[in-house]
Parts: structure tokens; sequence; C-alpha cells
């Protein structure tokens, strides 16, 4: 049985939490614990909230008074079991099976190793943690204590990727030569998140390598299925400076002369998000705390951080970067990150001895050296793009963990302690490669 006892103190789980021995099925929903109520934390909820034969949320830890409460009401946590701060759940006896893991980047090692030693199963947002060795230590803890842990690597869940990886075992382009990979985070996602929002600053958060893109590097990696043997990279911060402002660009959009003819003008983002929807109210979300109105946009366009001028914004992290992969087996990989491009899918190049792979996230072509012919296969059930709901992967992903811990199959968990933190830590050894202007070898 993969069941322990659980302590005594008041724990809301009526029945012995979960362990990490995923040997047998258990006949009772996993009890969950969200820490964090943000969007990842919500989305997560959400979908536990979907299948309550087989995990509901029980507990939930965020600072933020109206987010919290809108939380507890959505998914019917009790007072007794809302917290204010994340940590009071670590004074607490265990409380759930499995903690969520979706505050700041770089409390992730503080919280994930406490919990592991308090004995939850783990779901851990990426990145895993913003240092090597912080992501060493929560990988020495999930080792001490036999702890099930995933880490949202969501990219490896997709329907498109699982398609895509299939194609290439079965030979459709004969063997990996390279592969040339594109991260179009788009202009005005970049300019939220990365210039004005909480991922700006390396030193506050993380480098811009592993806060975006530590999925794609792990992507590639699954995908060519091979140790990286060396690093290179190069990427800068060019035009979100002070230096790049136009004459008479003041400090604020809501102040500006020039607001209207601004590419990055936070007012047309988030009043299109509240007036249109779309992914720009996901934004919109974000900036107000969850309050749709004109007023609390108002609010934050004036007074909060998402009002900031992209030009004056204290935001130090790179713009665009490229990182060159070399594996074990000759197979070269050329990445690109880049902030200049409009919110559109992750654009991918396979070049095989036989043919040539060509994916979107949703659509795969191959073309057939030999026969000349192209190929096209839609991943996609619905018809929906491959930005909604990361192509699936958010689903698949928090599915693959429930059914591993609910139905006794760890086969499912395909983002796990090991391949996560090995794709970490190639994205480190990048980001010395940037830093030092050198090639880094593994």
């Amino acid at each position: 049985m993969n069941l322990a006892a659980p302590p005594a103190g008041g724990a809301p789980a009526s029945t012995p939490f979960v362990t990490g021995d995923l040997s047998a099925p258990i006949g009772r929903p996993l009890s969950l614990v969200v820490l964090g109520a943000g969007a990842r934390g919500e989305a997560y909820a959400d979908l536990a909230a979907k299948s309550p034969e087989r995990a509901r949320v029980v507990a939930v830890a965020e600072a933020r008074d109206g987010v919290r409460r809108a939380f507890a009401a959505r998914h019917a946590v009790s007072d007794e079991f809302c917290f204010t701060d994340w940590r009071e759940v670590l004074e607490r006896p265990r409380l759930a099976d499995v903690a969520i893991v979706a505050i700041q980047d770089a409390d992730h090692v503080e919280a994930a190793v406490a919990l592991a030693d308090l004995g939850y199963q783990l779901l851990l947002e990426k990145p895993m943690a913003t240092t090597q060795e912080d992501c060493d230590a929560i990988a020495e803890a999930v080792q001490r204590n036999g702890t099930a842990l995933a880490l949202a690597h969501v990219m490896r869940y997709t329907l498109y990727s699982v398609a895509l990886k299939k194609l290439l075992r079965d030979g459709a382009i004969g063997d990996i030569v390279s592969l040339q990979h594109l991260e179009p985070v788009g202009y005005y996602h970049f300019a939220h998140s990365f210039v004005r929002g909480n991922w700006r600053r390396e030193d506050q958060s993380a480098p811009l390598l592993l806060a975006k893109s530590c999925h794609d590097i792990d992507w590639l990696c699954d995908v060519v299925g091979r140790p990286v043997r060396r690093v290179s990279s190069f990427g800068s911060l060019t035009h979100f400076r002070p230096e790049s402002a136009p004459e008479g660009a003041t400090d604020r959009c809501v102040t500006c002369p020039l607001e209207s003819s601004c590419a990055f003008s936070a007012p047309r983002l988030y009043r299109d998000g509240l007036r249109r929807g779309g992914t720009k109210q996901y934004f919109t979300r974000i900036a107000t705390a969850g309050e749709l109105t004109e007023e609390a946009v108002t609010a934050a366009l004036t007074d909060g951080p998402y009002g900031r001028c992209v030009y004056h914004s204290d935001n130090d992290v790179p713009d665009h970067q490229v990182v060159n992969l070399e594996f074990d087996n000759a197979v070269t990989v050329s990445f690109v990150l880049t902030a200049f491009t409009p919110m559109e899918n992750r654009q991918t190049k396979i070049f095989g001895t036989r043919g040539q792979l060509t994916g979107d996230g949703r659509h795969i072509e191959v073309y057939d050296f030999r026969t000349e012919r192209t190929t096209v296969i839609d991943t996609s059930l619905d018809g929906s793009s491959a930005a909604e709901g990361h192509a699936g992967g958010d689903a698949a992903m928090f599915n693959a963990y429930i059914d591993a811990l609910h139905g006794g199959r760890p086969e499912l968990i395909v983002s796990g302690i090991e391949a996560s933190l090995a794709s970490h830590r190639v994205v480190f050894a990048a980001e010395r490669a940037r830093h030092a202007g050198t090639v880094v070898e593994l």
C-alpha cells in the first residue's frame, strides 16, 4: 500500500496520507493543499474540481486577501485551512496528500524541502528553483523522503509532443542531426512579465532563460533523448532601457504624451483585456489582482508597477537570447528566445537523415526525402491553438500526476526529479556560458 498514517493535529483528511511508494492504487480522492492561488495555483485547483472523485483541494495559502477568499469560496475550503502565508502550512502537521507549490520562484527551495520532509508529495511549478544549489537541495530532499514529485514541464505531456516523439521513434525522418527551435515570447507578454512584472529582475526572480524557457530546454532534451555535452549562449537587454526611450517619454504611460503611439502602451494592453477578453485579459487580471473593472485598471496604471514606462523600469533581464547545445551523440540544437514577436506558437524544425519535421505546437509536417511528399498531422482534439492551456499540457500534466498517485502508476510522471534536474543543469550552464562568453562543458 502507498499509504502512511497521518500525524495528529487536525488534518482535514480522515484517512492515511499517500506516500511516494506508488505500488498500489488508492480508493479515495487525493487531498491537495495549494501554496499560491495565482494563475497557476488556480488552474490546477480548477482541474481538480473537474474530477472530485480523484482529487480535492482542502487547504490554501495565499497572501492576497481577496484572491484567497475567492479561491476558498470557489473550492469550498474552510476558514481553518486558509493561510495568509505559505510558511504557516509548514508549521502544521501534514494537511494533505499533495502540496501544489505555485509561489514565487525564489521561495521554491524552502517550501519544497520542508514539504518533502513533512511527507507531502509535490507538484512543483517550474522553474524548480533559481540556483543550481537550490535545485540540488530539492532533489536531495525528494530522494531522502521518497517523494513523488512532478515538475510542471507541461510541454512533455501535450498530445503534440507525444505524437512528435512517436514519429521520431518510428524513424519518420531517420536519425536526428540537428534542431532549430524558436520561443516567440510576444511583445506585450514580455513587457508585462519581464519589463514591468515579477520576472523583470534577475536578483529578485530568476534569469530569463530559467523563468521563461527552462521548459523549452527540457523539451529539447526530451526530444533528443541524450545528455547535453557542451553549451554556449549569447543575449542581452537591448531595447527596454532608458537609452531607447523616445524623446519626451515620461516614467508612466498615463502621463506620457507618446502613449497612443507606443507599441508597448500599458493602457492599451490592460483596457483591451478588460473589454475584449482573450489572452490580454489574463494579463489584466494579474495587473489588477483579479478585479476586472475600469477603476481597478486605472488604479493599476496610475500607481502599480504595470503602469510604468517600459523604457524607465528597473528591469535587467535580456530581451533576446540564443542557446546552442551539443549532445553526446553529436546532435546540435539552436534555440532562440525573443521578445520581439507577435503572440504566436513556438516553432520547431528537426532535420533528419531521411527527412525534415516542422511543428508549431499543434500541427506537424513531415517531409520525406525519398518520396518528396509532405504529410500534415493535426494533433489538436478540439481545434484549439497551441497557446490555449499550453496546448492541453496543463491538464495532461496534472491528470498524469493525479493518475500516477491515485492509480499506482509512477510511469505516468515523465517530468520527475532526475529528468528535471538534468535539464535545469543545462539552463544554468547556458547562463554561465552567456555571462562568461565561453563554451561550458557538462
